[in-house]
């Protein structure tokens, strides 16, 4: 079976669906240390990417020279909710640029925060490209190209440099050819990869132990941390489990969601990452899974496990708020179990 049960939604006493999926630890040698289900199936990390892909806005100077700060960064790293910290910066970073908000490729959107959006079509006000969660990302890419002298237009092309310098800092991570996986076309517009679980994982440890040959690389990936971990807020939003996560691990745990129910988690301190796929797309079981996977590998210290009560077990909560059942994380048994990295 490829899939295996990571989460179960009860309603009263009766349980009323379940969540299948994949997840693997690996560490930066390249062993998969622990996993949930089949590491080898392939599927898009898309969002989750999104750290990797912020490398070569530092590495190349680019971030530098414009002067960004370490929340620029963690945006550029970010699938951000459109609250005012993430709509001021994505405008006054094109303004550093000297662009406007249509030079993103990605399209129109209302905020990803229901009320946020709401605000916006109560103003009479509809969709723009800054608003999209990508934004940030985008500007990215945009700053490279500004720096190196390459051309704005077309950036999201597979052929355009800035997707070139990508695939080539993802190939170094993967430790193989990144070319020759399979692409796709995200919903922003920008090519996205496909590969296997165990990949993206190893990835991810490579990631998290800045497991490269550059030492501008290296230094390049090690800022990055820093600023998710010091800024988590502009990597998603304010009181979202990608910032609750950090905040309650002091930054051990720091962690980036893609679409379709896809997850990554990076330790720097352990030097491990995770890959996680919930089989069916619905993104509620996500993290729960990660946390109790978190938990079973001893990776959470008691008080997070306190701090963080509320995402292990979430609600489920009828039309006029009150509790009727709860969405709570399996336990299922390791099939890849070949260390104990959970201790020192």
């Amino acid at each position: 079976m490829e899939f295996a049960k990571l989460a179960e939604v009860w309603r009263g006493p009766v349980l009323e669906s379940v969540h299948f999926g994949v997840a693997a630890v690996a560490d930066a040698t390249g062993q998969i240390v622990y996993g949930w289900g089949d590491p080898s199936v392939v599927t898009f990390p898309r969002s989750s990417l999104k750290p990797i892909q912020a490398i070569a806005l530092v590495e190349t100077g680019a971030a530098e020279k414009f002067g960004l700060t370490p929340q620029h960064i963690a945006l550029a790293s970010a699938s951000h909710r459109a609250e005012d910290i993430h709509v001021d910066l994505v405008m006054d970073w094109l303004g550093q640029l000297d662009l406007t908000e249509e030079a993103l490729a990605c399209g129109p959107d209302l905020p990803r925060n229901p009320d946020l959006a709401y605000a916006i079509i109560r103003a009479g006000k509809g969709k723009a490209r800054r608003y999209h969660n990508c934004s940030g990302k985008h500007c990215g890419f945009l700053t490279v190209s500004r720096h190196m002298g390459w051309p704005v237009e077309g950036y999201n092309e597979r052929s355009h440099p800035t997707q070139t310098l990508y695939l080539e800092v993802l190939s170094e991570l993967l430790g193989r050819d990144a070319t020759t996986l399979p692409m796709g076309i995200d919903g922003c517009t920008l090519p996205t990869p496909a590969m296997s679980i165990a990949d993206m994982a190893i990835a991810m440890a490579r990631y998290a132990s800045a497991a490269v040959s550059s030492p501008t690389r290296k230094a390049a990936i090690r800022t990055i941390q820093d600023a998710v971990r010091r800024y988590p807020e502009y990597m998603s939003g304010t009181g979202e489990p990608t910032a609750l996560i950090a905040d309650a691990t002091d930054g051990a745990v720091l962690m980036k969601t893609g679409a379709e129910g896809f997850l990554c988690a990076f330790m720097p301190d352990q030097g491990l990452g995770v890959a996680l796929k919930i089989a069916d797309g619905n993104a509620r079981a996500r993290v729960l899974a990660l946390l109790n996977l978190l938990q079973q590998l001893d990776l959470l210290t008691p008080d997070a496990v306190r701090a963080l009560q509320p995402l292990f077990r979430q609600t489920v909560h009828d039309s006029v708020g009150r509790s009727v059942g709860e969405i709570c994380g399996c336990e299922p048994q390791s099939n890849r179990l070949q260390a104990q990295v959970g201790d020192d």
